[in-house]
């Protein structure tokens, strides 16, 4: 446990952040795994649904700086080549 009072105020910040990141990283996580499913379903309809919800999701994270804005483009990039190949198929 901390002893320097600024310390502990830093402490209680980063565990309010903490809680906060934690909403939208497990959103995005679970928005990216449903997109997945989706695309390895191979029903495109659901699965372009569920591929921009999950873009959006992973749009917000990175606004809010809970993942690096490239980490999201990579992800959402992944996301959506997958999808344009279902798209070509179908």
């Amino acid at each position: 446990m901390a002893n320097i009072k600024s310390q502990i105020k830093r402490n209680r910040q980063n565990e309010k952040r903490r809680l906060r990141n934690r909403v939208y990283r497990g959103s995005t996580s679970v928005a990216v795994k449903n997109a997945r499913k989706a695309l390895e379903a191979g029903n495109v309809e659901e699965a372009r649904e569920a591929t921009m919800f999950a873009v959006s999701r992973l749009d917000k994270a990175a606004q809010k700086s809970v993942l690096h804005k490239k980490n999201a483009s990579r992800r959402k990039g992944r996301l959506m080549k997958q999808l344009a190949a279902l798209e070509a198929g179908a």
